[in-house]
């Protein structure tokens, strides 16, 4: 882990990190960009949580699975991380380079 330019920590997980734990049902991939870009495109199974409307108090229960921001960049997940660990829940984790990571790595995206 390392020091996040927006405040906490952060953990940079790669795409084929999160690909194999979307995969394995080890992760909870919380989308935070706007509902008019996840109507454009968006990664199978993430949950839609738009960093605009941010409310740490109700982000999704990951159970037993791990919790992993996620953007178009990598640049909003670590701001909602950051959010997340100033109301005091312990969540690091973002998928470095986002939705363009994914795509360059040649993963599937859907529409809306």
């Amino acid at each position: 882990m390392e020091q996040n330019p927006f405040g906490g920590v952060i953990e940079h997980l790669s795409v084929e990190e999160v690909k194999a734990g979307l995969e394995d049902g080890s992760i909870l991939l919380v989308d935070v960009r706007e509902p008019n870009e996840l109507a454009v495109e968006r990664i199978p199974g993430a949950v839609e949580f738009p960093l605009s409307t941010f409310d740490a108090a109700a982000l999704p229960d990951p159970g037993e699975k791990t919790l992993v921001f996620s953007c178009r960049s990598g640049q909003r997940s670590q701001k909602a991380a950051a959010a997340a660990q100033a109301a005091g829940h312990d969540l690091h984790r973002h998928m470095a380079g986002g939705l363009l990571a994914w795509k360059a790595a040649g993963f599937e995206t859907e529409q809306g």
